[in-house]
């Protein structure tokens, strides 16, 4: 059951942060997606999930469903002044089951207890998110994505700006939902992090630069030749003429 990027064209405006590419993600695979700043990591990620609309090309799942996949998304992207607890928000991760306003049943509530107590969270259940340090809160959001039981986790930059003990912590649990069977998706930056922990790499600026096995993608060949990526690398007449007007 993988998850298929066909020929996907996603643009800003009048440029294109993600060209053209065109990658499969194996089921129970651990993929990293590397490159420069604004080389299209988290659009391409966010179009996976279907919250940035494509220009060309499409996502494929095969034999899965919307609810098969949790999506973590960068820190900054979540409001944490809103006033609601540590397990209040882990178990928003069971929405597809519940609802906008299903309440939780015993078995629904020991999920989202096990999650907690799985990411080191669970004696903070009731402190409120706002009073919560950058990797006790990242904690959370891992915790709020396994009690979904996807078969693909999604995670845009899940290290940044967290401490060293908590990145081995969250690492070693995306070691276990590996062994499990799930697929694993992440963004990231550290390429000594990535030949560690993930098999697989796509090394992405605006267009593909290679995909594959992350001992060949991270070659220094390969990445030179991300390296030499620029914002303005694409201009308009570079285009192809059906994406050239932005978003339809």
């Amino acid at each position: 059951m993988p998850i298929r990027v066909e020929n996907l064209t996603v643009s800003y405006g009048q440029l294109p942060a993600v060209h053209h590419v065109s990658v499969t993600f194996g089921e129970g695979e651990a993929w990293a997606i590397c490159g420069p700043n604004g080389a299209g990591k988290s659009t391409l990620l966010k179009s996976i999930m279907g919250l940035e609309k494509c220009d060309t090309g499409h996502v494929v799942f095969d034999g899965l469903e919307r609810r098969d996949i949790a999506y973590l998304p960068q820190q900054a992207e979540i409001d944490r002044s809103q006033p609601i607890s540590v397990f209040e928000l882990a178990a928003t991760g069971l929405w597809y089951e519940i609802g906008s306003f299903g309440g939780l049943n015993t078995a629904q509530r020991s999920r989202v207890q096990e999650a907690l107590r799985r990411v080191g969270m669970e004696d903070y259940a009731q402190r409120l998110i706002a009073q919560l340090s950058n990797g006790q809160f990242q904690r959370v959001l891992f915790a709020r994505m396994l009690v979904q039981n996807a078969k693909f986790l999604l995670l845009d930059e899940p290290f940044t700006a967290i401490d060293a003990r908590t990145t081995d912590a969250l690492l070693a649990i995306l070691s276990g939902c590996l062994k499990a069977g799930q697929g694993v998706i992440a963004v990231l930056h550290d390429d000594a992090q990535v030949r560690a922990h993930f098999s697989h790499t796509l090394l992405l600026a605006r267009e593909k630069i290679a995909a594959g096995a992350s001992a060949q993608v991270l070659s220094e060949d390969n990445l030179a030749r991300a390296a030499m990526f620029r914002q303005d690398i694409f201009e308009e007449k570079d285009w192809c003429e059906e994406t050239a007007g932005g978003h339809e």
